[in-house]
């Protein structure tokens, strides 16, 4: 049974204890002495012990400790601490039985190795992030022998923090400090459900009885288990797993013309949605009350469970016209055929029982733009073969008669997905492997995706629906790849300034190690060295052909946004580099005589940089814009990889309520349908011929227009704005198909370039070029990947189609008798680098 599954037979004994820990952290309340709230909390979940001593101030504590030993950028962490409290130490003879507390034992022993210490840290100010409470927890133990845990208070808010330490290999009684993991931002005076799980979990007689702790080492593995990030994935995944098939069955979705797989694609795009809605509520930028049924029964004349009305006038509300409008523009439509395809206003009025109500309580929600909450319904009328995907219309009657979305599978307190959201605790932070926080953080969203993709793909729907949880690549073997790929793809793009190549790549496999992310990577390059290396990230061009729900292109996200906060920690030669490759680009864009033009652009970059100049958002708006692509087959996977990308750029803004004129100072999202790529990613267009033709002057000019459109509609923020990009993009390659026939392309060739609608996330290509798709010319600097593994045989129907298709494309030289998909996709992947390129596949062991 899940911990965090509510049930209607109540477990007493789990209840009696999250009441016990609300009252301990009730004492922990701002103002409330430390050592005893610590002590009680502690105490609370059976941790007790004589074994103290006096911590002293925190000048003293660090002086008795010696920090001085510390890097003074270690030394700096403390400079956070007002108080500091030695609670108590625990060894295996307190442990021993689950009766710790014995009386007559000696005091605070510092070179008890096998101890656990428990100390209580005062932080000053309220907004601590993950990476800085984790280096500050493994700063403090590394000026103890034994595994220091430590709570902080911040605030109204709570931290604990537990560094995983194993036994140095050579010195047993010295030890490694690896990962630190944080139970994060408990609320003292109101905690999370999902949190007093987690807590009751590290409960000593609990884990006594279930996994018969006697000593200090089956006690820290104990904590490791319960702490263990990847069997909360599973958990939810489960649960989630439950829910999506359960929404498939009782749901009705108008057809959305992709082929079988309808209900599913729906389900699992409406979750993408949400939960990314739940991340923003998490970041305070959304309000909780609309995921409440009290919200429900209020807000609309008539709720019923059974009955789509909430999913509309609520839901379908809050995707289109809230966060897919400016705050400015947000109205009701007219419901007038003038209006009626107007998607950016409020629909179902009719539905609501005080309308302006509803708006004002959704005032403070941010415009997000981004994609995710386009209504994916188009301005053509039904005659017309216009579609109606997600059927946001005020005509029910009509158009929107082939929805069936009942309230209760949202809001059913056993078995809705707002219920099942509140057992567990969201991060927007990715976990990375030196600190992770025990919530869902987007990894591991992607991960539980990566396994609906899999119960939906008819490859592997059979054993997905197992849900065994195995359809996702190990964040440990992404982390790996993506780390050897960039050191040996920017070792090839940047030089050492002595010429000496000797440890070359080891510097650079330095800089990319997360181990070392806290300190500064200045001192190992000189300025020239990081002056290049901030260039040949900027220069990098990376693919995942078979990129799922965005795995390694998240990872080659993190380290490159890494890599530059290491070399350049203030953004200075990473703006300056900004300016200048804007200023290039602008130029190219704009007449010479419209210096208005270009000099927006460069105060756009100043505003960028003013407003995030401490945070990545710079770095990764940059990286996902120019050096990340992705393809994969399924546009459902794009929509998931889109949320995990968004959710990297929410997390480095905060809402300023003062600027509500200026979008609550959030810098909306770009639009990723032109870096984001539903399409065969093994099928080329004509050969020789293509590069040919493609090479000529016209085709070039064309090219050269429709990549200036797509960049505009990168940063377009408007509907409006979208749809003329929209247009333009559509004439454009009407032009481009005209030129290449003119030219002598094939006809059929030329027909599929003009009908590719990179904005139709509905839809894929069965070809993929990448010059044409994304504007990379020259080939990759990295392909990475872990590709499909699918025997393609004569025996299935679909295999056989397949296989004959990309024997006809002939395109390929290394498929023998009975090939795998791997196969093509290693030598499609070497064909797609550049010169001095690298690729990093997984493949099956059979080959």
């Amino acid at each position: 049974m899940s911990r965090f599954l509510s049930t209607k037979k109540t477990d007493r004994g789990g209840e009696r204890m999250r009441e016990a820990l609300k009252g301990a952290l009730a004492g922990l309340a701002v103002g409330g002495p430390l050592r005893e709230g610590a002590a009680a909390l502690f105490g609370a979940l059976g941790y007790r012990s004589e074994r103290t001593a006096e911590a002293g101030s925190v000048a003293a504590f660090l002086a008795r400790f010696d920090a001085a030993r510390l890097s003074a950028k270690r030394r700096a962490l403390f400079d956070s601490w007002h108080a500091v409290e030695i609670v108590f130490q625990i060894t295996g003879e307190e442990i021993a039985g689950g009766r710790p507390g014995l009386p007559g034992l000696a005091g605070f022993d510092e070179g008890r190795h096998k101890s656990f210490l428990f100390l209580a840290v005062e932080l000053a100010g309220t907004a601590h992030t993950r990476a800085r409470l984790a280096e500050t927890a493994r700063a403090a133990n590394r000026l103890f022998a034994m595994p220091a845990i430590l709570l902080f208070r911040h605030g109204a808010a709570l931290t604990l923090a537990v560094v995983h330490r194993r036994a140095h290999k050579k010195t047993p009684e010295r030890d490694v400090l690896e990962r630190v993991t944080l139970v994060k931002d408990v609320r003292a005076a109101d905690p999370h459900r999902a949190h007093l799980d987690i807590l009751a979990d590290l409960a000593l007689p609990r884990l006594v009885e279930a996994q018969g702790v006697r000593d200090f080492d089956t006690l820290h593995a104990a904590w490791e288990r319960a702490l263990d990030v990847e069997a909360l994935n599973r958990r939810f995944y489960r649960e989630l797993f439950a829910w999506f098939e359960r929404a498939v069955a009782g749901c009705r979705f108008p057809d959305d013309g992709a082929g079988p797989g309808n209900a599913e694609r729906h389900v699992i795009r409406l979750i993408t949605r949400l939960l990314f809605v739940w991340f923003l509520k998490e970041k305070g930028l959304v309000p909780e009350a609309p995921f409440e049924e009290h919200f429900a029964r209020g807000a609309l004349k008539a709720y019923d469970a059974a009955d789509t009305g909430y999913y509309r006038a609520v839901l379908q509300n809050l995707f289109f016209a809230t966060l897919n409008t400016e705050v400015g523009k947000r109205a009701f439509s007219a419901a007038r055929p003038h209006t009626h395809r107007d998607f950016a206003r409020y629909r179902y009025r009719a539905l609501l029982a005080d309308p302006e109500g509803f708006v004002e309580a959704l005032k403070s929600v941010p415009f997000v733009n981004g994609g995710l909450f386009d209504c994916l319904d188009d301005f053509a009328g039904a005659r017309e073969g216009g579609r109606r995907i997600d059927a946001f219309t005020d005509r029910i009657a009509t158009s929107g008669k082939g929805l069936d979305v009942p309230a209760r599978l949202f809001l059913d307190p056993e078995h809705g997905l707002f219920p099942l959201f509140r057992r567990y605790k969201f991060t927007v932070e990715e976990n990375t492997p030196l600190d992770r926080e025990v919530a869902l953080d987007p990894e591991l969203l992607g991960r539980a995706f990566e396994n609906l993709l899999a119960a939906y793909n008819p490859e592997t729907r059979a054993t997905a629906r197992k849900a065994t949880g195995s359809y996702y690549t190990p964040r440990h073997i992404v982390d790996y790849m993506v780390g050897e790929a960039l050191a040996a793809a920017l070792a090839e793009k940047a030089r050492p300034a002595d010429g000496d190549d000797s440890f070359w790549r080891d510097r650079l496999r330095y800089l990319l190690d997360y181990e070392d992310a806290f300190d500064d990577a200045g001192e190992l390059f000189d300025p020239a060295e990081t002056e290049a290396l901030v260039r040949a990230v900027a220069g990098l061009r990376v693919l995942d052909p078979a990129a799922g729900s965005g795995a390694f292109p998240m990872g080659m996200l993190h380290r490159l946004t890494l890599a530059l906060r290491r070399l350049d920690p203030g953004n200075e030669r990473w703006e300056a580099l900004q300016k200048e490759l804007a200023a290039d680009r602008a130029g190219a864009a704009f007449d010479e005589r419209d210096a208005s033009a270009r000099e927006a652009v460069l105060a756009e970059i100043s505003r960028l940089f003013d407003a995030y100049r401490e945070s990545d958002f710079g770095r990764k708006l940059y990286l996902i814009q120019n050096g990340i692509f992705r393809v994969d087959v399924q546009p459902v996977a794009c929509q998931i990889a889109k949320l995990r990308f968004f959710i990297s750029l929410v997390v480095e803004q905060e809402a300023r309520p003062a600027l509500a004129a200026e979008n609550y100072g959030i810098r909306p999202l770009p639009n990723l349908e032109t870096r984001f790529v539903a399409a065969d990613a093994l099928i080329g267009l004509g050969g020789e011929q293509q590069q040919k033709v493609f090479g000529a002057d016209a085709v070039k000019d064309v090219e050269d227009r429709l990549r200036r459109v797509r960049e505009q509609y990168f940063n377009a923020r408007t509907r409006r704005a979208k749809l003329e990009r929209r247009k333009e993009d559509e004439a454009l390659r009407a032009e481009l198909a005209r030129t290449l026939k003119g030219l002598g392309y094939g006809h059929d060739s030329a027909e599929a370039v003009a009908r590719w609608d990179p904005y139709d996330q509905n839809a894929h290509a069965d070809w993929f070029e990448p010059e044409y798709m994304f504007g990379v010319a020259g080939g990759f600097d990295v392909v990475l990947g872990n590709p499909p593994y699918v025997r393609a045989d004569f025996r299935d129907e679909r295999h056989r189609k397949a296989r004959e298709t990309i024997l006809e494309s002939g395109d390929y030289e290394t498929l023998w008798e009975k090939w795998d998909l791997f196969v093509p996709f290693m030598e499609k992947s070497f064909k797609l680098l550049r010169k001095g390129g690298v690729t990093s596949l997984i493949v099956s062991d059979a080959f």
